[in-house]
């Protein structure tokens, strides 16, 4: 197969020259350039690459061409190449002017455009090949293509199979799935001794038959076995509030322990593309945003305990004992609850047995390649659903957001509205939700409430993905600890009066009933279920963890 291309679009042949130069300087080696003067001249060359089956990564264009907005032409390339990165290319004059600002915000909502950069200076421009180099990796994230991608082999797409997908999504781990009787999965199998399915095949060509999810953990060397040492610090949670706190917890000289029944990320990890976190003006994947904090932590010197469930606390004269399911224990001065919250289960038995095979709780990214050309659902009123409706239309034929309430301004941020609403293959059906569906061996159908007048609608569905309420993790703690009615943790001056007694003194903001416990993020009750907040949580915890280490 061919070199991806890459295609700039310029009528001003000098800074067309400019954008040439660096692209073939840094890229050519694995990507063939294509430069075009004009926007008539793209278009057709743009369809023909389609027509001979073609792979275009990256599309640039000027900010005007011939007289019109350059999106014109950005706009009409997802019909060609659904992946391709679209990307406006603006002047560095031009940055900080709100009228830009202005109309890049509205063609992202409109659809019209991906990405913004500005144009290079005169080389080496490492800020230009920054910006290129991610969009050149979401490029091959969607393609299923980036590094260290691990494949996936299963009988079927529901089981075991789909419980590793599930466990490598949440370990933010690259990988793709086939089954076993296609072309890609018998040439998979032909080149292992594997006798078990399913199987994984590691980048490193390591096989793993049939695994559990230590030995995921294991074989990517993201584990250690906690046998009563004695930490400063034990995080339980790797999701956004966690590893803020085992980011700050460790650079600050802590010995800190993180521990997750999965591993990094976690609801986090569904989300494709975070455009309002401080510090990506380009957005970032949940993905992408917690394997850096991952890194950021480790080489601080946090230690983790992947794929390794808290079973009890209990406070003891020493310190508080956190033990865990596999037998194992660890002592530490403080604990932060970080474990975050999962979606509520829809609870429509037809449909609960098809999970994995068309229904998926969560965005599930590495499933949405397998959706394209097809009708698909996605239930759900907040952030993540509409960030899930997004990444979904640029594979499905259709998607349709089931929102329960009557608008979506009740629950999604601004920004989301506007895109969901200016995405021309996503519809929003409010005051609705789904009663009933099924299939046979994968989901083929749903069944529509109106909420308001009870008439039910048969729909077809290739995909259902559930992204509905919240519902902490916070089963397995003691009765000690305080929650509220839908199981979130109390902290602070939210914690009843009897504990207020107890505790013999003032409680911290962020401390729970037990003495020396701290509750982060998404399971802390009055929490904001933004990844923002949760990471704002997880960084002051430390504060308060500092005090009690050093009481």
């Amino acid at each position: 197969m061919s070199a991806p291309l890459l295609v700039a679009i310029d009528d001003d042949p000098d800074l067309l020259a400019d954008v040439e130069r660096e692209l073939r300087n840094r890229y050519a080696s694995d990507y063939r350039v294509c430069c075009l003067r004009s926007a008539d001249e793209a278009r057709p060359m743009l369809e023909e690459f389609a027509a001979n089956g073609e792979q275009v990564a990256l599309v640039l264009a000027g900010e005007v061409l011939g007289g019109s907005p350059g999106t014109d032409v950005l706009a009409g390339v997802p019909h060609l190449f659904p992946h391709a990165q679209r990307v406006l290319l603006i002047g560095w004059g031009h940055l900080g002017d709100p009228a830009t600002g202005d109309a890049i915000f509205e063609a992202i909502a409109r659809g019209r455009m991906d990405q913004y950069v500005v144009r290079p200076s005169p080389p080496p421009d490492e800020q230009f090949h920054l910006a290129i180099s991610s969009f050149l990796l979401a490029w091959a994230e969607a393609q299923r293509r980036a590094p260290y991608t691990i494949d996936v082999v299963g009988e079927t797409w529901s089981g075991r199979a789909y419980e590793l997908r599930e466990v490598l999504g949440r370990c933010a781990m690259p990988h793709r799935f086939c089954l076993a009787g296609s072309d890609e999965g018998r040439a998979l199998l032909a080149a292992t001794d594997a006798q078990r399915l399913p199987v994984l095949v590691m980048p490193n060509g390591h096989v793993l038959e049939d695994p559990s999810d230590a030995d995921i953990a294991r074989a990517a060397g993201t584990s250690v076995d906690p046998n009563r040492d004695r930490y400063d610090l034990v995080i339980v949670g790797c999701g956004p509030a966690g590893l803020s706190a085992g980011v700050y917890g460790a650079s600050e000289g802590l010995r800190t322990l993180v521990i997750d029944s999965g591993s990094i990320g976690g609801q986090a990890t569904s989300s494709s593309a975070i455009r309002n976190y401080l510090g990506f003006p380009r957005g970032v994947s949940g993905s992408e945003l917690a394997r850096r904090a991952y890194h950021q932590a480790w080489v601080f010197g946090a230690r983790f305990a992947f794929m390794q469930r808290v079973s009890h606390l209990v406070r003891e004269d020493d310190g508080i004992v956190v033990s865990l399911e596999t037998g194992g224990m660890v002592v530490a001065h403080a604990v932060v609850l970080a474990p975050g919250a999962s979606y509520r289960r829809l609870g429509v038995a037809p449909l609960e047995d098809l999970v994995g095979a068309g229904v998926f709780y969560g965005a599930a990214a590495s499933e949405a390649p397998m959706v394209a050309g097809e009708e698909v659902y996605v239930v759900g009123g907040a952030n993540s659903a509409g960030q899930a409706a997004l990444h979904l239309a640029h594979y499905a034929k259709r998607v349709t957001l089931v929102v329960r309430a009557a608008s979506l301004d009740v629950g999604m941020s601004h920004y989301l509205v506007r895109q969901v609403e200016q995405t021309s293959n996503i519809e929003v059906r409010t005051g609705a939700e789904v009663v009933d569906g099924g299939g046979e061996g994968r989901l083929e159908h749903l069944v529509l409430r109106d909420r308001g007048t009870g008439e039910e609608e048969t729909v077809d569905a290739y995909g259902l993905f559930l992204m509905i309420g919240a519902v902490p993790h916070s089963e397995w703690l003691p009765p000690t600890i305080e929650r509220d009615d839908g199981g979130f943790v109390m902290t602070g001056p939210d914690l009843s009066a009897d504990a207020l007694q107890a505790f013999g003194r003032r409680p911290l903001p962020l401390e729970t009933s037990m003495p020396g416990v701290l509750a982060a993020g998404d399971v802390r009750h009055g929490s904001v279920k933004r990844v923002a907040s949760a990471v704002g949580e997880g960084s002051i915890a430390i504060q308060f963890v500092h005090r009690l280490v050093a009481s």
